[in-house]
């Protein structure tokens, strides 16, 4: 007797969206460059202070950190998760948007968040203070623009929460996004919180006013239906026809 189940050495798993994208590989090798110069000079140049972002330093003509602050981190766990959430949620848009359009709007998020962090320093209240002076670095404000547009594109996509329980992720999203707001309020604790948040904001902003990419939206629908009709014309099935347990065409 022939059994209806596969065995389970015909059984795959796979983790993350694939191969690495042209601009996501592009990001990752920048990253680890400046961190490991970083490391280097540290100790003989102000890498953080010249870098990083500091309201103040930017409000008195260093308007390069609102770029290089993205590539700039603090230790090799925040390099590591960074990078992580950058080649997990960035590498399915840059296949749909195209490498051009997604590095555009990684820099949008990007500098909106350090503009973001640069308008809270200059506010005229008592907080401010806390923003007008601190640097600040890394990629997570970037990323969470990121994330911002993943969640818009893929909402159903399920995402793995603290390893514990699958999410959509338009709801994973909301859920880090609220956890950033009420870390902020409540001080932080040495993370840039608000770079997140204004990230997140600006990354969903500029995707509404720009139609989501109307064009790449288009293209990629169209790509996809002929690759369903090339299907249907050669007779192939994802994983095979119900009805035929010696198909397994992938």
């Amino acid at each position: 007797m022939r059994s209806r189940f596969p065995s389970a050495s015909n059984i795959s798993y796979s983790f993350g969206p694939g191969p690495l994208t042209p601009a996501i590989k592009t990001l990752i090798i920048a990253n680890v460059v400046v961190f490991v110069a970083r490391w280097l000079l540290l100790r003989s140049v102000p890498v953080d202070e010249l870098l990083g972002l500091a309201p103040v330093y930017v409000l008195h003509g260093r308007v390069w950190q609102l770029v290089t602050y993205m590539f700039v981190h603090a230790g090799p766990t925040h390099l590591l998760f960074n990078m992580l959430a950058l080649w997990m949620f960035g590498t399915e848009l840059e296949r749909r948007w195209g490498t051009k359009y997604f590095t555009k709007f990684y820099f949008v998020a990007g500098i909106g968040a350090g503009l973001f962090q640069v308008l809270l320093g200059i506010l005229p209240f008592g907080f401010a203070a806390n923003f007008y002076l601190i640097s600040v670095v890394g990629a997570s404000g970037a990323i969470y623009g990121v994330l911002a547009a993943y969640a818009l594109y893929f909402p159903s996509r399920p995402i793995v929460m603290f390893l514990l329980f699958q999410v959509p992720a338009r709801y994973a999203v909301m859920i880090m996004g609220g956890m950033s707001l009420l870390f902020a309020m409540s001080g932080g604790g040495g993370i840039a919180h608000t770079a997140h948040l204004g990230g997140m904001l600006v990354g969903y902003v500029y995707l509404k006013r720009n139609g989501m990419h109307l064009l790449s939206e288009i293209q990629y629908r169209f790509l996809k239906w002929r690759i369903n009709r090339m299907k249907r014309r050669f007779d192939v099935y994802s994983g095979g026809r119900a009805n035929d347990v010696d198909r397994r065409i992938h």
